[in-house]
């Protein structure tokens, strides 16, 4: 039922809708997953194994795909790394306790970023709104490039790899580029729970990112004292308060 209703919206007029593929050999998590995120306007589609969501993937061109793990005929790393080689579409590794090492060798062969399975729909949305149809592909401040759909950073033409909550918080700083936002927006925005966020934990997040981006001076992404954070475009003034 979920692949006909999911196959249905893609082949049919306009394509509105963003699309998610759901290689999970869990029915139960495959279903229930699609009642909530088909509420939220996106159209699923599941498949119970790598070959058969290899098959989906190259009939449906979904927009984002979410592989466990744990999947079975055709392994987690290998699903991705043929669908990376066919697309260049985000793939979500969906992980939990003792899949480390498939992280990291998923990560390696293409993955966009891991999220903690079970799913939560909060942590899935930004990255399937991203990927919605009309949405914006690519941002640019300076040397640094974000492709929101391939959930790809590039600094100066060389891919740097961020986990998945500081590639969110450089894709909400550089869409408010040379705007000074609050912390409070930024666990609203980026850790979508502005009660449970404490502001030591962006400060290390935006270390982390700083670092990774080699803002070593804190040039690109500078801090307002007792306000927020700005990142800022090369040339333009941006004094930090």
């Amino acid at each position: 039922m979920i692949q006909q209703q999911a196959a249905s919206t893609v082949n049919g007029d306009a394509r509105t809708k963003p699309v998610l593929l759901i290689a999970d050999p869990d029915e139960t998590v495959v279903e229930d997953l699609a009642t909530a995120l088909e509420r939220e306007g996106v159209a699923v589609t599941g498949a119970p194994d790598g070959a058969q969501g290899l098959l989906q993937a190259g009939a449906l061109q979904p927009d984002v795909v979410l592989v466990s793990a744990t999947l079975p005929v055709i392994d987690a790393v290998e699903f991705v790394r043929a669908v990376r080689l066919a697309r260049a579409v985000p793939v979500l590794l969906g992980v939990g306790e003792g899949h480390a090492e498939q992280a990291v060798r998923a990560l390696a062969a293409g993955a966009a970023a891991c999220v903690a399975r079970p799913y939560r729909v909060t942590e899935l949305l930004p990255f399937i709104q991203a990927a919605s149809p009309g949405s914006r592909q690519v941002l640019a401040v300076g040397g640094v490039e974000l492709d929101v759909q391939a959930y790809q950073v590039r600094v100066g033409g060389r891919a740097v790899h961020l986990p998945l909550r500081e590639f969110e918080l450089l894709h909400y700083l550089m869409r408010n580029a040379d705007r000074t936002v609050t912390r409070e927006q930024i666990m609203r925005h980026v850790w979508h729970a502005a009660a449970t966020t404490s502001t030591n934990t962006i400060a290390v997040h935006v270390k982390r990112l700083r670092h990774r981006l080699g803002d070593e001076d804190d040039q690109l992404i500078q801090t307002v004292r007792g306000v927020g954070y700005r990142l800022v475009t090369p040339g333009t003034s941006g004094n930090p308060a």
